[in-house]
């Protein structure tokens, strides 16, 4: 069942979210990911946004793929570099199977 990484993100420092995200996309990648939304600005219907916060969803095949990515060395870079240049809020979902 396919799996979501849904980031809300801050950009602390702008040098290092650019290196960041060139690391990030690179090993989403490898491990069979690829970009849904990628730092978009959301229209809020409803309830409260912090101004200047976007959104990233990364979609994997399934959340062991997933799992395995944010856990792999191929990603600990990117990890090391997010500290000094992002702030965010980090989730793991599941999909859901379409009906028939």
């Amino acid at each position: 069942m396919t799996a979501y990484v849904i980031s809300e993100v801050e950009v602390l420092n702008e040098d290092q979210r650019r290196r960041y995200r060139e690391l990030a996309a690179d090993s989403i990648a490898r491990h069979g990911g690829r970009h849904i939304v990628r730092g978009a600005e959301p229209d809020v219907a409803e309830g409260a946004w912090p101004k200047g916060q976007r959104v990233v969803v990364v979609e994997f095949p399934d959340i062991d793929r997933l799992r395995a990515w944010y856990t792999s060395d191929d990603y600990a870079e990117a990890l090391a570099v997010r500290r000094t240049g992002l702030a965010r809020r980090l989730l793991f979902v599941e999909g859901v199977t379409p009906s028939s």
